[in-house]
């Protein structure tokens, strides 16, 4: 009697015990946790009730005060905040996994074999693809239209270069975007040989092509982001910064997530036409938990590898060529102020150095009197060493380290041996700057994340090349790469408050490693890939 009494005594304690433990949707114990937070301090359990992290802290204490139907015991494996792709095109993402895939060829004729066979199993009405490099070919020249002309004399075909700033388009197509030898638009190329087009577009001239293929069904659009955010997730990725989408699609991609078919957390840029500056400006910021329109990506000029970067001294490998500004510096200047005047970022794509000159200059300008404004310059890629000191006022530097590892071989012919010492320079304008955001401008790079974490740090390709690093004297260290693809990227998006690092109140983001990026072999780090993915408390992957 008296034993059948102590049970039932037991029995009643815990109950009581268990009653007295607070509820929380998901617990994670047993774990190494980078909280990325102002310390870099580590834990070993959190848990999250709504989405958000409620405590952190050790797994006794953790499961001394929760209960809950859905411990993560993460068994000594290893925990991130979500990373960020801090520049990257979702949807043109997405879209191009409906197109043909012409990154990796290593000639012109590999990618005439790619397009033959994509058109005989698609059997498309319009051929489109992305990729191409004359970078990565035997023979580094731009290819000519005349064999698509050939295999596709009554069906348009536009193929775009991997940098999205130049494309190759046949003359069905050149027909339908009303481009002649006579055509004229500022701000790019209609490239012609003897008087006659060769197909080839760069920069603004490629919108008269974009503007006259037909626009997808919205169907194909909604597959497209929901293929895209299932490779975001596979990696680790769980807020992008979308830089440059038009009203339709941010409006598309908001429905979507306001019906939970797309869980992706979206910091929108908005592309800085006229119009969409005026309307954006007059409507004021938007945001939900899960998208944030509150900035503008506006194109300051083109590529390196197609010489479209604005350069203060011409091209070193094309005397006379300086590459060009896409827009009159006065229109920067006006549309800046315009921007300046609302709530609302400015995100400037700047590749050369005199680009980067001419924007530092109008983002200080226009930013007087103006702080905690978080302006970016996207990519900022060849500087002039005054420069740099622009980035002390508050100005934000948005790089892709993947970029240094793949133009490396080819970068220093296009600016010479000093300019190149002010190219890619992530260390110095992170010494300036006070912080970072990495991402990977995917899709002219891949998605993987962990290729930006090897090429910060190793300032290496996935060959292993060069031996001590591509100019390694700019290279990150872990702690400031985990930080520029988590907590700076979200400072960057003002989110910081919300997003970047694990720590109570934040959304509950995060990824799950079986190996520890911060101290395996970073020989190593690209070929790791998270075991799980979660997204508001939510498992994605």
């Amino acid at each position: 009697m008296k034993l059948k009494f102590l049970l039932f005594s037991v029995l009643v304690a815990n109950f009581i015990h268990a009653q007295k433990k607070q509820q929380a949707d998901v617990i994670v114990t047993n774990a190494t946790i980078y909280t990325v937070n102002r310390n870099f301090d580590k834990a070993e359990a959190f848990a999250v009730a709504e989405g958000k992290i409620i405590e952190i802290g050790t797994s006794a204490a953790i499961q001394k005060k929760y209960t809950s139907p859905n411990i993560i015991n993460a068994k000594n494996k290893f925990v991130y905040p979500g990373f960020y792709d801090a520049h990257a095109h979702f949807y043109s993402y997405g879209m191009n996994l409906q197109t043909v895939d012409l990154r990796g060829t290593k000639s012109f004729e590999e990618v005439i074999e790619k397009v033959i066979a994509f058109q005989k199993e698609k059997n498309l009405p319009y051929i489109q693809g992305r990729g191409w490099d004359q970078n990565d070919w035997a023979v580094k020249e731009f290819p000519t239209k005349d064999a698509l002309d050939k295999l596709f004399p009554n069906t348009p075909v536009a193929i775009t270069r991997i940098d999205g700033h130049a494309l190759l388009a046949n003359s069905k197509a050149l027909q339908l975007a009303g481009i002649t030898p006579k055509t004229k638009i500022e701000g790019g190329q209609i490239e012609l040989k003897n008087g006659q087009l060769t197909g080839i577009l760069i920069d603004n001239p490629m919108e008269l092509v974009y503007s006259s293929i037909p626009k997808p069904s919205k169907q194909t659009q909604v597959n497209a982001l929901k293929a895209a955010e299932k490779v975001m997730f596979d990696y680790g990725l769980t807020t992008i910064n979308e830089a440059g989408l038009e009203r339709e699609t941010i409006d598309l991609i908001d429905s979507l997530q306001q019906e939970n078919q797309l869980d992706i957390n979206i910091y929108a840029m908005v592309m800085a036409s006229k119009e969409n500056v005026d309307h954006y400006t007059q409507l004021g910021t938007y945001r939900t938990d899960k998208i944030n329109v509150r900035s503008f990506k506006f194109m300051g000029d083109g590529a390196l590898g197609s010489r479209g970067a604005c350069l203060h001294k011409a091209y070193s490998d094309k005397p006379k060529h300086f590459g060009a500004l896409l827009s009159p510096i006065k229109d920067i200047r006006q549309i800046a102020q315009q921007i300046a005047d609302s709530d609302y970022q400015m995100n400037t794509h700047a590749i050369g150095d005199s680009t980067n000159t001419v924007l530092l200059k109008i983002y200080k300008d226009v930013l007087a009197g103006k702080p905690d404004r978080r302006w970016k310059i996207e990519h900022a890629q060849i500087m002039q060493e005054q420069d740099f000191e622009y980035f002390k006022l508050g100005i934000i530097p948005s790089v892709q380290p993947t970029h240094a590892t793949s133009d490396m071989y080819w970068a220093a012919d296009r600016v010479g041996k000093e300019r190149i010492k002010n190219a890619y320079a992530y260390k110095k304008m992170l010494s300036k700057a006070g912080l970072i955001a990495l991402g990977t401008d995917f899709p002219i790079e891949e998605v993987n994340p962990m290729y930006t974490f090897y090429a910060a740090v190793a300032r290496k390709d996935l060959k292993n090349y060069p031996e001590g690093g591509f100019l390694p004297e700019n290279a990150l260290t872990r702690e400031e790469t985990l930080k520029g693809m988590t907590i700076w990227a979200a400072y960057s998006n003002f989110e910081e408050n919300e997003k970047g690092s694990l720590e109570v109140g934040k959304w509950a983001d995060f990824i799950i490693f079986d190996t520890d990026i911060m101290t395996m072999d970073i020989d190593g780090v690209p070929y790791v890939k998270p075991a799980n993915t979660f997204v508001k408390g939510k498992q994605v992957k």
